[in-house]
């Protein structure tokens, strides 16, 4: 790979934070302080002890929609937990929740086994925004009986950390680590270990091959797109139609037209 390639794709891994979906999924892989931490945070609980943790695990549904899960880390008790980084609003809606909710649900549980041992399950999502919109760093969702507000006690949990948040507390400050791209400035060692060796530690690279891989993508597709532009606004300055030039370059002519727009932009 010649030294400019090799710089340009370092920049990029220097400007990752946990808020992207793979450079997380890399910091939190078999990372159990990391995922201890996060948890004790959001759940403000000292005593969970995570004896497993994996990332981008696929759930599959035989009879419907599947899922590929960010985190899903097991605590000595046997709890679950799946935890989501969503960017989008549109990709942590209430519906999605409970969707993961009962996919955890309908795989935990082996069958012939009473429902009594399905086990305490939590989804998380920590969004970009205030998805909620109740202008709250966090969102505690269970099931209640609305006539008396007693708890249901069907051990399944839903919380949405709104990352927006970032003030002088300990969830505020982990959400601070999230947007860090710094590993020497974020407050969590647990966090900033892993981080540091993936973005500078040069034996990390094969760790982050295929978000290299995916920068080399979309830098070849811009290449592309680039090279395009210039042979469309070549054979439009001769005075070919866009009817022409889309056969030509096999796209279609609305293609053509965005490139001619991006020409004359």
């Amino acid at each position: 790979m010649p030294t400019q390639e090799l710089t340009e794709v370092q920049q990029i891994v220097q400007e990752l934070c946990l808020m992207n979906n793979k450079f997380m999924n890399k910091v939190f892989e078999n990372n159990i302080p990391a995922a201890e931490l996060l948890l004790r945070i959001i759940l403000k609980n000292d005593k969970i002890k995570v004896k497993e943790v994996k990332v981008q695990n696929f759930i599959q549904n035989l009879y419907g929609h599947s899922a590929q899960m960010d985190i899903l880390a097991q605590d000595e008790a046997g709890v679950y937990f799946n935890v989501e980084v969503q960017r989008s609003d549109e990709g942590a809606p209430a519906k999605r929740a409970r969707f993961y909710s009962s996919l955890l649900d309908s795989n935990l549980l082996k069958a012939g086994k009473p429902y009594e041992q399905l086990p305490v399950t939590y989804v998380i999502f920590i969004t970009e925004n205030d998805v909620l919109q109740g202008n709250l760093p966090l969102y505690d969702i269970d099931r209640v009986i609305k006539q008396n507000g007693a708890d249901f006690g069907d051990g399944t949990h839903i919380v949405y950390v709104n990352s927006k948040v970032q003030d002088d507390t300990p969830l505020g400050r982990l959400m601070q680590d999230f947007y860090c791209k710094d590993p020497a400035r974020m407050h969590y060692s647990e966090l900033a270990a892993k981080c540091g060796y993936l973005k500078n530690v040069k034996e990390s690279e094969a760790d982050m091959q295929d978000i290299i891989e995916q920068y080399a993508e979309k830098r070849a597709q811009k290449a592309v797109a680039e090279n395009d532009k210039k042979v469309v606004a070549k054979l439009l300055g001769k005075g070919m139609s866009i009817e022409e030039i889309a056969s030509i370059l096999d796209i279609t002519e609305a293609q053509v037209r965005e490139l001619a727009d991006k020409r004359s932009a």
